[in-house]
């Protein structure tokens, strides 16, 4: 299987796929595919980048990725053994080239549009019984369905998932460079990672490599570690009362507890204290 882009399987002719996932963990390779991807998550929590910016999934979350938007799911097996996500894979023309232009479905436009960036939506249970409902539904129903969510969807409110991403589809080498880099930050962020070695995986010079990943991810190597570390502190902080913030500071990477809680509040707006008391 390609790294990007990722070709979702579904029988010829047929304009809308549901999926179910039931995993240890959640496909966590970088990856995009031409579908509108809407995801329910039922069980399991972890990381999820989506163009320049890393964010937390949990139960009950209603993802919406937009096509041919690179991202990557990375489950926490330590949070919960069985990840479980209902997903509806779409195309714009998946009904006809000029359906979702009708009058009548205007408002799904600007949807699309924020579907560009990823979003987190703030939705309502009925959603959520929406997406129970789906397995035991046929085509037409589901697509019924998927006009319901949708609907319910444009008038929730959202969280982008990101703020930029990069507008040219990559190709497969670019797609297999990017994904070792991110894998390796998110596998090593505890640890003191320096650009010669994030370089070596990218098969480039320091340089190089410094243009390349500015350039796709609107940001350096260093500020999209540092948001690693960061969110991995946030769930260690709500996860253990008991670890202290110097000690969090010290398993996420951060050797230099001003330092971390420096970088925390520019990121939260709060220190980890206040975070921690907030949670």
């Amino acid at each position: 299987m390609k790294v990007l882009p990722f070709k979702i399987p579904k029988p010829e002719q047929e304009a809308l796929v549901y999926q179910e996932d039931h995993e240890t963990v959640f496909y966590d390779r970088l990856h995009s595919h031409e579908e509108i991807q809407i995801s329910y998550i039922i069980q399991g929590s972890g990381s999820l980048i989506v163009g320049d910016t890393i964010n937390d999934f949990k139960p009950d979350d209603i993802l919406v990725i937009g096509e041919h938007v690179p991202h990557v799911f990375k489950s926490d097996p330590k949070a919960s053994p069985l990840s479980i996500m209902y997903t509806l894979f779409f195309t714009k023309k998946s009904f006809g080239k000029d359906f979702f232009n009708l009058t009548d479905l205007a408002d799904v436009q600007d949807f699309f549009d924020e579907s560009e960036y990823g979003m987190k939506i703030k939705a309502k249970p009925k959603a959520f019984k929406w997406f129970n409902n789906l397995k035991r539904q046929g085509k037409i129903e589901r697509i019924a369905t998927l006009l319901k969510i949708l609907n319910l969807l444009i008038h929730s409110k959202k969280q982008p998932l990101s703020s930029f991403v990069y507008q040219k589809k990559y190709t497969d080498d670019e797609g297999k460079r990017m994904n070792e880099v991110f894998q390796f930050a998110m596998n090593h962020y505890h640890e003191q990672i320096s650009l010669d070695q994030v370089s070596e995986k990218a098969h480039m010079s320091k340089n190089a490599f410094c243009r390349y990943f500015k350039k796709r991810t609107n940001k350096t190597f260093f500020q999209f570690l540092i948001e690693i570390r960061i969110e991995h502190a946030c769930k260690l902080l709500n996860q253990d009362q008991d670890l202290s913030v110097a000690n969090t500071s010290e398993l996420c990477g951060f050797p230099n507890i001003a330092n971390f809680n420096r970088k925390f509040k520019e990121l939260k707006g709060i220190t980890p204290t206040q975070y921690r008391q907030l949670a």
